[in-house]
C-alpha cells in the first residue's frame, strides 16, 4: 500500500453509508491518522448515512442547507473548528463551489503554508466561477477521466491532475463464478438499486415485455416507487420478481445467478458488484463516473429516457450466449485489477505524495 507520511483532513457535505469503507482504508493509508468532517443531508434527500468509522476520526458537524435546486447552498457550521483542532498537514475538500465554507478553509490552509485538494466530478461546461473556484486549489482528483478532461479545460495544469476512479468496492476476493455456456431456460437479468423514477425502472419492465425470450427479471430494492411498479408489472409484465431491499451477503446468491445487470436509468451504486460477480452490464450514460467502468469490452452505455435504445441493447446482448459470458469475464477483470477501493486510495496518497515532494 502506498502511504501518505501527513496528517490528514478530509471534508465532505455528507457521510453515505457505501463511503465509509474508503475513508477507512484511506485513514489506514495515512501515517499521520485521518479526521473526517461531515454534516447531515435534508431529509427530502434520501441518503443512508453512517457514523460508523472504525479507523478514521470522524466529526458531525451542523449543515446549514439554503435555497433549492439550482439555487442549492450549504454552509457547514463548526468546519473551521474542526480543522484547527486538527491541524493537518494537508485537508482535501468536496470540489463544489456550492459549498459557503470552502474558502475560508482554503485560506486558512494556504496561511499555515499547507495544501488543499479538491475531489470531485469535474467542471460541466465550466466558466469563469468554476476557473476561479479551482484555482485556488493546488491540486485536483476527479472521478473519472472524463472529469479530468473538464478541469485541464479550465486551464488547471495537467500534472496536477490525478484521476481515482469512483469505487465503491473492494477488490473482488473469491474466484470468478462459474456460469453455463447456455441459459437456465431463460436468461436471468437483474436490477439492484433504490426504486425510485430516475432509475427508470419502468422502462426495464416495458422492455422485457419485448424480448422473446421472456427473461427472468429480477428486481432488488426499496424506495418511493415501488408500489407503482409493481401495479405496472401486473399490466405488463407479471413475471418480475420485486424482492425487497438486500444487502451485503444478501445479495451473493442473486449476483450468481444473474446473466446480465441493467440499470436503465442515471446513478446506481451496484454496477461495480455486479462486475465483481463477473456480470456484464448495461447503463445508461451519466456523469462520467462509468465512462471507464463500462465499456464495450464488458458492456453498453446507452443514452438516458431512451427506450428504444434498452430494448435494442438488452436483444442484442442477449443474442449471444457465449459472448456474454466472456464480457462478464472482462467485469471481473476490470473491477478486480483496475477500479476498486484499494486503486482508488492509492492515487490519493500519490496525490498527497506529489504536494510533499515540492
Amino acid at each position: 500500500m502506498i502511504r501518505y507520511s501527513g496528517r490528514l483532513a478530509l471534508q465532505q457535505r455528507v457521510l453515505p453509508n457505501y463511503r465509509a469503507p474508503f475513508f477507512d482504508l484511506l485513514a489506514l493509508a495515512c501515517n499521520g491518522g485521518m479526521s473526517l468532517f461531515t454534516g447531515l443531508p435534508r431529509p427530502v434527500e434520501g441518503i443512508t448515512t453512517t457514523q460508523t468509522l472504525n479507523i478514521a476520526r470522524y466529526q458531525v458537524g451542523n449543515n446549514i442547507h439554503l435555497f433549492g435546486g439550482s439555487f442549492y447552498l450549504c454552509y457547514q457550521q463548526g468546519l473551521m473548528d474542526w480543522l484547527k483542532a486538527w491541524n493537518p498537514d494537508a485537508l482535501i475538500m468536496e470540489a463544489n463551489p456550492r459549498y459557503l465554507s470552502t474558502p475560508s478553509a482554503v485560506k486558512w490552509m494556504h496561511k499555515q503554508n499547507k495544501p488543499v485538494i479538491a475531489w470531485g466530478l469535474g467542471a460541466g461546461s465550466g466558466g469563469l466561477l468554476w476557473k476561479r473556484f479551482v484555482g485556488q486549489f493546488d491540486v485536483l482528483i476527479a472521478y473519472s477521466q472524463r472529469g479530468a478532461e473538464e478541469y485541464a479545460a479550465l486551464g488547471f495544469p495537467r500534472q496536477k491532475i490525478f484521476v481515482a476512479h469512483n469505487s465503491v468496492a473492494m477488490p473482488p476476493s473469491t474466484p470468478l463464478p462459474a456460469r453455463p455456456s447456455t441459459f437456465n431456460i431463460q436468461p436471468n437479468i437483474l436490477f439492484v438499486g433504490r426504486l425510485q423514477a430516475r432509475k427508470r425502472i419502468d422502462f426495464l419492465l416495458r422492455a422485457c415485455a419485448q424480448m422473446e425470450s421472456q427473461p427472468r427479471l429480477v428486481i432488488i430494492g426499496d424506495g418511493p416507487e415501488r408500489e407503482m411498479l409493481e401495479i405496472l408489472a401486473k399490466e405488463i409484465y407479471p413475471r418480475a420478481e420485486f424482492i425487497g431491499a438486500k444487502h451485503g451477503a444478501e445479495l451473493k446468491s442473486y449476483f450468481a445467478e444473474a446473466d446480465l445487470f441493467v440499470l436503465p436509468g442515471t446513478g446506481g451504486l451496484a454496477v461495480q458488484e455486479a462486475m465483481s460477480y463477473g456480470l456484464p452490464v448495461i447503463v445508461a450514460q451519466g456523469d462520467g463516473t462509468q465512462d471507464d467502468l463500462v465499456r464495450k469490452e464488458n458492456g453498453w452505455q446507452i443514452p438516458p429516457d431512451d427506450f428504444d435504445a434498452l430494448v435494442t441493447t438488452m436483444k442484442d446482448a442477449l443474442s449471444d450466449v457465449a459472448r456474454l459470458r466472456k464480457m462478464g469475464a472482462e467485469s471481473y477483470r476490470i473491477v478486480k485489477e483496475e477500479i476498486n477501493i484499494e486503486k482508488m486510495v492509492e492515487i490519493f496518497a500519490t496525490a498527497l505524495n506529489s504536494l510533499t515532494r515540492k
